[in-house]
């Protein structure tokens, strides 16, 4: 399924923010990084959304959830008891990123910290690399990682996940004036760069087996993107939202979605506790509109698909 640019307007959140950076540091960065994006393919041929079919995320949401009234506060494992810490990145809005006033916020941030509230757990975010974050996550520098993440079996042999909060796509953009316009057109002579670590990564990698000029955050591949460094950037659907504005020479060339993926917090594998508690707080915030209130305002001219739902199969519906 294929979406018109039009239907991607930019949250003014996220615009207010992304123009507050300046724009010759922006470029010194993405210039220095473009040595770095020379990595070589790893792992086998695969289908980079493997394991993320309606099919197989069905065994993974949960039948229902624990009744909020009996989480055990005390044992969920935390690295600080009452207290969330979280990884997060700071440049990729409207999902994650830092306002002006130097708050992390975003779609993925505030429902989470209306999860917590759910759970009376204090939240706090730190800045990463989505390179090093489900990593972080898995050694237990982070009680949890915020960061729109897919979910995929090959990321499950690593790190456990909450129930969906989200559903998944995925976009090409180019400059304005390219020949590439979508997905049919990368090929080797298109320089493409992604973030490194993602499912965009593992696309043209493992399936496209293209080999893709890898960059440590969404702000530095945009950058290089519009001064020509690369031709293409393969990106969530999201944060190509969150970064594309007006007047940049840039366009999202074609996004599709995938409604049988979902993106959900990522979670210590071994940490049940905590994991069970989130799907909760998940749960309730669905019940009690915040879920449907939080998307409507990060992706204010998105229709979530009919055929997709938030949380357990227990959750009620999305409140409209």
């Amino acid at each position: 399924m294929t979406l018109m640019e039009s239907d991607f307007l930019m949250k003014t959140k996220a615009m207010k923010w992304l123009t507050s950076v300046p724009v010759a540091v922006a470029l010194a960065v993405s210039l220095a990084a473009c040595g770095t994006g020379t990595a070589q393919p790893s792992g086998t041929p695969t289908d980079a959304l493997a394991g993320s079919d309606q099919q197989t995320l069905d065994k993974y949401t949960t039948a229902d959830v624990t009744p909020l009234e009996q989480i055990d506060k005390t044992k969920l494992g935390l690295n600080t008891e009452g207290k969330l810490e979280v990884g997060t990145l700071s440049d990729a809005p409207p999902n994650i990123f830092i306002d002006p006033a130097g708050k992390f916020t975003g779609y993925d941030n505030e429902l989470l910290r209306a999860v917590a509230g759910k759970l009376g757990l204090e939240v706090e975010f730190v800045a990463t690399d989505f390179s090093a974050l489900l990593s972080q996550v898995q050694t237990k520098q982070f009680d949890l990682g915020s960061s729109s993440i897919s979910t995929t079996d090959a990321r499950r042999a690593n790190v456990g996940f909450t129930n969906g909060y989200d559903f998944g796509f995925m976009a090409v953009v180019a400059k304005t004036d390219s020949d590439v316009k979508g997905f049919a057109d990368l090929d080797a002579n298109v320089r493409i760069g992604v973030v490194q670590g993602t499912v965009q990564d593992d696309y043209v990698t493992n399936t496209l087996k293209l080999e893709p000029v890898r960059f440590p955050d969404y702000a530095t591949v945009y950058a290089n993107l519009r001064n020509g460094q690369i031709d293409a950037w393969v990106a969530p659907s999201q944060q190509a939202t969150g970064q594309v504005k007006e007047g940049d020479g840039t366009v999202i060339a074609e996004s599709v979605v995938n409604t049988q993926n979902f993106t959900a917090y990522a979670v210590n594998k071994d940490n049940k506790a905590l994991i069970d508690a989130l799907n909760s707080g998940l749960d309730a915030v669905i019940a009690d509109g915040t879920w449907s209130k939080l998307t409507k305002e990060w992706y204010p001219d998105r229709e979530t698909p009919a055929d997709w739902k938030p949380g357990s199969k227990a959750a009620p519906a999305p409140q409209s």
